[in-house]
């Protein structure tokens, strides 16, 4: 006999001296392998007739098997005695009845189990511990989890709050372990903790105003505005639940144990010397963090933000909001204009960046020199005309014509036209540009005084009727103004203005130019006294000369009279 073949006897006849009580089905017992064959093991547990277990149940997945002759094995009997006298055994059943055995005795003792997460199913999770186990999503952990898939896969410690046998239910709990060691992690942690002291911590969830830490069984609030010296529109943008950290304890009330902390704290004050690192002048680039009806906030590094005012974007433009000229995120430039280091405040320029063109205009646009460009607004006191980018000069109503009464630039102009005009006038200070557009052109006024001196009589036409007078038209652009008490001769001038009416025709006398202000006084009553004194002045010289022809002839006649007798007569 070999040495496998006296182990086996060896083995046997221990096995048979122990067992003295017959085999019952549904019980454990101990026996010892005796042959290995493609579809069965044989084993002897000590009876009449050896037992056999499917081979199966002895195999890796390689197909190897897990014993050898002579290993001692506990199997479950199933049958005494098949058909064919044999003792059918199973091993996958004692090795359950064992796990169950083991369960039971710690769900008895409240001890722990480990298993391994199977499967999500309705309401929580399916966990292998040998035997099938149901983990309720609410016993999981401290806090819902909002992807229990996450967990599959993973090996746990659980306390077994529901246990049958009979029915084969067995319930698990990972939260009561974990609210265990919270609490046991909360007292050491209440005993260390103090302000000011750096402590390790977990992000355990996020909100709009901050993170809370989890310290060791206690959480503290970590808000948005201690997490960074710079600009933070949400705290989901520096961590995420699961993050560790170092932070620093701000305040700790040991009564109510809330304990407020602190990251920044634990990191340099970036405006401390501030002043020395973006001095006055010096240009700098930055990024847009955020935007205002007043400006712009530029980061210049994490802490550090200066202010672009809406007055510092630029030159020429007018901007009404900093959107129209940056966005957030944009990279910029800039030059630091004033920086206050107790107040955190730090002022930038852009417009800095570049020439400023107003500084050259006044040697670009002489006065008096000939512009062109478009119209980019009408209103009511004028045009505004583009000269250059972000240049406009405004040519006011006054000066768009000499002599045509313009009461709304819009009825001569529009939109988008191209017009010439003449500088008038550049305030480089108050940074605006005056034109004119009826400088292009000689005043007509000039010449007036010399067309219609004083006293001149003139026909005219009447275009307009007032109640304090008429307008009359003298030529094209030109009017002249004739009182209501220099309508006529004589009669009430009211009444007498009242009959005249546009298109009549009148002669009057011109009595008053003046070319500053433009105006012309007519009247038809001292043309009408002038014409009288002409006619009277007219007859009085008549009337004279013939005074003076009677006055001679009467002399002439005397005289000859006198003569007349003393002359004989030539015939005599």
């Amino acid at each position: 006999m070999n040495e496998q073949g006296q182990v086996v006897e060896a083995g046997f006849a221990e096995l048979f001296a122990e067992s003295s009580l017959r085999l019952k089905e549904g019980e454990v017992v101990e026996g010892v392998v005796l042959a290995i064959t493609d579809d069965h093991v044989q084993v002897d547990v000590g009876f009449k007739s050896e037992g056999l277990v499917d081979a199966w149940e002895f195999m890796e997945e390689d197909g190897s098997f897990t014993v050898k002759p002579g290993d001692r094995v506990d199997v479950f009997v199933e049958e005494t005695e098949d058909l064919d006298g044999h003792i059918v055994l199973s091993k996958e059943k004692a090795n359950r009845l064992k796990i169950w055995d083991g369960i039971s005795s710690a769900y008895e003792a409240g001890d722990p189990v480990e298993g391994r997460i199977l499967s999500r199913v309705k309401g929580g999770l399916s966990v292998d511990l040998g035997v099938k186990a149901f983990l309720p999503g609410s016993q999981v952990d401290l806090r819902p989890v909002g992807n229990l898939e996450s967990l599959i896969g993973e090996r746990m410690q659980f306390k077994i709050i529901k246990f049958n046998k009979r029915r084969g239910n067995i319930v698990l709990s990972r939260r009561v372990l974990l609210e265990k060691e919270r609490e046991q992690m909360r007292a050491t942690t209440l005993q260390s903790l103090e302000e000011g002291m750096i402590a390790d911590g977990m992000v355990k969830n996020i909100t709009d105003y901050g993170a809370f830490v989890d310290l060791g069984g206690i959480d503290g609030l970590l808000h948005v505005t201690d997490m960074s010296w710079g600009r933070i529109n949400h705290p989901s943008e520096l961590f995420k639940p699961g993050d560790e950290l170092k932070v620093k304890v701000l305040k700790f009330d040991s009564d109510s144990e809330r304990v407020s902390l602190g990251l920044k704290q634990i990191q340099p004050d970036p405006w401390v010397d501030a002043a020395m690192r973006y001095p006055v002048g010096m240009r700098v680039e930055g990024r847009v963090v955020s935007l205002t009806d007043y400006g712009a906030f530029v980061e210049l590094e994490p802490g550090v933000e200066g202010l672009v005012h809406v007055s510092e974007m630029s030159w020429t433009k007018r901007v009404k909001h900093p959107g129209k000229v940056v966005s957030i995120g944009d990279e910029v430039q800039a030059v630091v204009l004033g920086v206050e280091e107790g107040n955190r405040r730090l002022s930038l320029g852009m417009k800095q960046t570049e020439p400023n063109p107003w500084d050259v205009i006044e040697e670009k646009y002489p006065l008096g020199t000939r512009v062109q460009g478009e119209v980019r607004s009408v209103t009511n006191f004028g045009l505004f005309v583009g000269l250059e980018e972000g240049i406009d000069g405004l040519v006011h109503v006054s000066d768009l014509s000499w002599t045509e009464n313009i009461k709304h630039p819009g009825e001569k102009f529009e939109k988008g036209s191209q017009v010439e005009a003449v500088v008038l006038k550049i305030d480089r200070d108050n940074e605006k540009f005056s034109l004119g557009i009826k400088q292009l052109t000689e005043n007509p006024w000039d010449q007036i005084q010399r067309r219609y001196p004083l006293g001149s009589e003139v026909n005219c036409e009447v275009s307009s009727v007032a109640d304090f007078g008429v307008f009359v038209k003298l030529e094209e652009g030109i009017e002249g103004l004739i009182y209501a008490a220099e309508l006529r001769a004589e009669a009430d001038a009211e009444t007498e203005a009242a009959e005249v009416k546009p298109g009549d025709q009148l002669t009057a006398l011109v009595t008053r130019v003046d070319p500053v202000d433009q105006k012309i006084a007519l009247s038809v009553k001292a043309a009408s006294d002038a014409r009288q004194r002409a006619e009277l002045e007219k007859l009085a010289q008549q009337q004279a000369q013939a005074q003076k022809k009677t006055i001679g002839d009467l002399l002439k006649e005397k005289l000859a009279a006198r003569k007349a007798p003393e002359q004989p007569d030539s015939e005599g």
